[in-house]
């Protein structure tokens, strides 16, 4: 039976394996240099050999990115880069360029290439012509409908599709924005970007007589600004289409973010023939972290819905906890994230049966047996007994409602 990979980032290692933990098929990383997240962790080369390995183990694949726009002092790095790569088995690297990409297939000619969104693959033929080229893979650009995804999988046969399904939309297309660099000097197309597009900006008409302003109004003036994708309520409509991939936007984004949406997305791809009821209660997991308001991007047509007008990333007010380390003998062994005391309400993210289920925190003890009434030491670990029976796992998360 078809079912998507999903896909997940991993900006550290702590993230992938949090991503495997919550149900990822599949992370994309970046190494030290040539991915377009520079900020993200990243990986180092033994840091990679480690990840490729450890995903092996437990059946899953890791694909990195190299999707920069090089120049010509680039490839005598990337000529060892790229061998380094297939050395260690990763399951492919995403490029853009079409130099890396003939490079590639010369010095790594069993490393599988997939085709990197900043490619702006918006049509059948471009998708072929990548095909032919040797692309096990492509990424279509962000731009493109569900129609349109589809026409290019019936064209392309045997071509895999990936697609972003959530995360945040870049307002340039498919992410080939000058502003940073004109801006800032930082080069979003060598993975420096600053995110010029969520600043505040007021427009003048310099050609007019009399300037025509662009006010500021209640809701702002961040009119470069996108709202976040979020199509976990049209997973449906997404297979339809014959994704092969689902892909969550988000190296930058926290260990909770990667838990909670990951989290989301396996339990609803999972689900047969999903009500929109069932679809209804994951979808509210997506406003549980940072966001900047979700729109369906453009898989149904061009949409305004797009643009936000706000200047905030919002949520519904929960706090990463606590995430469990093991299991004890009268409890579980935490790493505390943020402030709880005895007393408080729990609620459980994780990839077990007991996912959502709140519990009530009976006790706390240091790891010498002390009593703790009120934990406030980021990273202590504790041990906490809750007052009903749950089932917890490693590397599940513990929140706490705090609004």
């Amino acid at each position: 039976m078809y079912k998507p990979e999903l896909l997940a980032p991993a900006g550290s290692f702590d993230k992938l394996k949090t991503a495997f933990h919550f149900g990822a098929d599949a992370v994309y990383l970046g190494g030290k240099n040539f991915s377009l997240r520079s900020y993200a962790d990243n990986f180092d080369f033994d840091q990679m050999k480690q990840a490729v390995e450890y995903a092996h183990s437990i059946g899953k694949r890791v694909y990195v990115t190299t999707n920069i726009f090089p120049s010509n002092r680039d490839f005598g790095e990337l000529r060892e880069y790229m061998k380094y790569l297939e050395s260690i088995k990763v399951d492919a690297t995403l490029l853009t360029d079409p130099g890396l990409i003939a490079l590639t297939k010369q010095v790594a000619p069993n490393l599988p290439i997939h085709i990197s969104t900043q490619a702006n693959i918006t049509n059948q033929y471009t998708a072929k012509f990548w095909q032919n080229q040797g692309a096990e893979r492509v990424v279509l650009a962000r731009e493109l409908s569900l129609d349109e995804i589809k026409q290019i999988k019936d064209y392309c046969d045997g071509l895999q599709i990936e697609c972003f399904i959530h995360g945040a939309l870049c307002i340039s297309y498919s992410g080939r924005c000058l502003l940073s660099s004109y801006l800032t000097d930082r080069d979003s197309n060598r993975g420096e970007c600053v995110q010029a597009c969520r600043w505040q900006y007021k427009l003048t008409e310099v050609s007019r007589t009399d300037p025509l302003e662009i006010e500021e109004d209640e809701r702002g003036s961040y009119i470069l600004n996108s709202s976040d994708l979020n199509m976990l309520t049209h997973i449906d409509d997404l297979k339809r289409a014959g994704i092969d991939s689902f892909k969550i936007e988000g190296r930058m984004k926290t260990v909770y973010y990667v838990a909670n949406v990951v989290n989301a997305y396996r339990r609803a791809i999972d689900l047969v023939n999903p009500t929109k009821e069932q679809l209804a209660v994951l979808d509210k997991e997506m406003y549980k972290c940072k966001n900047r308001g979700y729109s369906t991007g453009f898989y149904y047509g061009k949409e305004n819905a797009n643009v936000t007008y706000s200047k905030e990333q919002k949520t519904d007010g929960y706090s990463f906890t606590a995430v469990v380390l093991e299991k004890v003998e009268d409890g579980y062994l935490v790493e505390m994230r943020n402030r709880f005391k005895v007393g408080d309400k729990l609620e459980i993210l994780s990839s077990g049966d007991d996912f959502g289920k709140i519990f009530e925190v009976k006790s706390i003890r240091d790891t010498k047996g002390n009593e703790v009434l009120d934990a406030k030491l980021v990273q202590q670990k504790l041990i906490i007994t809750p007052t009903q029976k749950v089932e917890l796992y490693p590397d599940d998360i513990l929140r706490k409602q705090i609004i």
